[in-house]
Order: structure tokens, then sequence, then C-alpha cells
């Protein structure tokens, strides 16, 4: 069996005295493509802050393990080059005087912007803009992220966790308060990494960040892992108003999921 790319073992993470994750085991495997899917104050936001060290399993709750591609410990230089995640909280820091291309490259410092000390080489920038190519924001380059709109604001912060070229991707809430510009352009810069075969892991509260290249989902809700499986089997009315606690109705139009 090959190593997962992702494996939490039993593990239960508190935040605020509160049980955010409640002795959760998932593998996901790299080449996947997944959605985890599950209402606010699921643990969807935990998990990935887990991943990040942002968070830590709970002592005391009995033996539990947090692995990537096999390993339960690394640093932060060694996770960028396996994971390139991007969170809200990222998003925000990036948000400022830098521009599109010292953002990307501050990808390879670990730090928000590109600072004196920093020795960046012409290698650095080639990648650097072939990554703002893939996210088709290479006219950007010079501008700064706090002039660009949300879209273009999050497409650049993905262009910089691309930058080393991960394993695997995973975006939190990628789409949370975007125009609806700004949705189809991240929706298709994501079909774009997917289809070229990047392992994708999506956190979200809606269908319509699901792209049709998900090929699974698990839904998430207090802490527990309700469902788990194709995305034609999750994505159904029975378990969305389960997971949800309310009744919903389920379509899925040209690879485009809806629910209300």
């Amino acid at each position: 069996m090959s190593t997962p790319l992702i494996e939490f073992d039993r593990v239960s993470i508190l935040r605020d005295g509160v049980t955010a994750l409640d002795r959760l085991s998932l593998r996901i495997d790299d080449g996947e493509r997944v959605a985890v899917l599950g209402p606010n104050g699921a643990g969807k936001s935990t998990l990935v802050d887990a991943l990040t060290r942002a968070v830590y399993p709970a002592a005391g709750m009995g033996p539990s393990a947090l692995r990537i591609y096999g390993r339960d410990r690394w640093d932060v230089f060694e996770l960028r080059n396996l994971l390139g995640i991007v969170t809200h909280a990222l998003v925000r820091d990036c948000t400022g005087p830098y521009t599109a291309l010292e953002t990307v490259l501050s990808g390879f410092f670990s730090s928000i912007g590109v600072w004196p000390h920093h020795q960046v080489t012409e290698q650095m920038r080639e990648e650097a803009r072939l990554a703002l190519r893939e996210l088709e924001i290479a006219h950007l380059e010079g501008v700064p992220l706090k002039e660009m709109s949300s879209g273009e604001v999050r497409r650049a912060v993905i262009a910089r966790a691309l930058v080393h070229r991960p394993r695997a991707l995973v975006l939190d809430e990628p789409t949370v308060s975007l125009d609806i510009r700004g949705r189809r352009e991240l929706l298709a810069a994501m079909r774009r990494l997917a289809s070229a075969g990047k392992s994708l892991v999506l956190v979200t509260h809606t269908l319509d960040d699901v792209i049709p290249e998900i090929d699974r989902v698990v839904t998430l809700r207090d802490g527990h892992i309700l469902h788990d499986g194709p995305t034609r089997e999750v994505l159904r009315s029975g378990p969305l108003s389960e997971l949800f606690r309310v009744d919903v109705h389920v379509a899925e139009r040209e690879g485009a999921w809806h629910m209300w």
C-alpha cells in the first residue's frame, strides 16, 4: 500500500476548551482530488490548521497520529515542498503593498513580501512568473495586492503556494465572499490545476466550490466524519440533509453542483 498524502489517525483537537475534532480518522492518497464539506463550526478549518501546525492534537485523549507523507514531524520549510496550503489568514496577511511577483517570491522564504536580506535568484523569478502564468495573472506582476480584486488576490496567493511545485494543494474556503466573476475565474484556475494532475484538497461549506474534477467528498459535522465516498454518492439530498440538518435539494448541471 502506498504512503498516504495526509493521514489523521484518531486525532482530537480542542479549541477554547471545545472539541473541534473528535477522534477523527481520515486518509487522503497522493493523486486524489477531495472535497471536505461541512457547515460552519464543523471542524473544517481546524483540520487545515492542524496541517500547518497552528493547532496540535490534544494530549491525554488516547493514541493518535497526524502524518503527511508518512511523517509525523516536519517544519515549515519541509511542508511547503509537500503541501501548498492557502488559508484565509494567509490571504489576509498577503493583501498589502507587495506586488504579485513579490508575493509569489515570498513563498520561497515563508515570509510576507520580499525583504532586503532575501537573496532572490533569477531562477526564483522564473519560477514565480511561471506560477503567475498558470493562474492567468501574469499581467498583474507589478500590481500591489491591495489594489487587486478579491479574486485576483486569491489567485496570487495560490500562485505563491505553487511556487515550490508542491505535491498537493490545500484550499480553505477558496471562493468565499468573491463576486461572480472572481468566483468563475478562481474555479477555472482550480480546474486547470486539477486537470494537470495536481492533488487537491478543497475545504468548503458550499457545493458551488465542488469542481467536476473532484472525485471524492468527505462530509464533516461536529468534528466527526458523516460520509466519505464518490462525489455522486455523497452529493445527494439524503446525505446533505443529514449533514446540514435541514431538508435540501441537490442538482448537478454540466459538472456544476447546486443545493437549495
